[in-house]
């Protein structure tokens, strides 16, 4: 498939806790995109066909290492950014 795989969410532009449902909306809209089913993802990225169901529902005790399995086989990325320095909460 030679699509487009980067997948946004439409966050307005601020400081922003991404959640397990925006995760698994993205999941479910970039598997749609690419058009899979679940079962075919599931198999692609190593993890069983309940827990990406539970996934694209935003379940919020999912595994990290699977949720990372899941977004590379779609080919998503997932950026992590540190806080600013000299933040006086920290």
């Amino acid at each position: 498939m030679d699509i487009d795989r980067q997948i946004w969410l439409n966050i307005p532009d601020r400081e922003y806790n991404v959640t397990i449902e925006e995760i698994g909306a993205v999941v479910r809209q970039a598997r749609l995109a690419q058009g899979l089913r679940q079962d075919q993802l599931a198999a692609a990225a190593g993890v069983g066909l309940r827990f990406l169901v539970e996934l694209e529902r935003g379940k919020p005790t999912v595994r990290l290492a699977k949720v990372l399995a899941v977004l590379n086989a779609l080919g998503c990325r997932l950026e992590v950014t540190p806080p600013p320095t000299g933040r006086s909460d920290a």
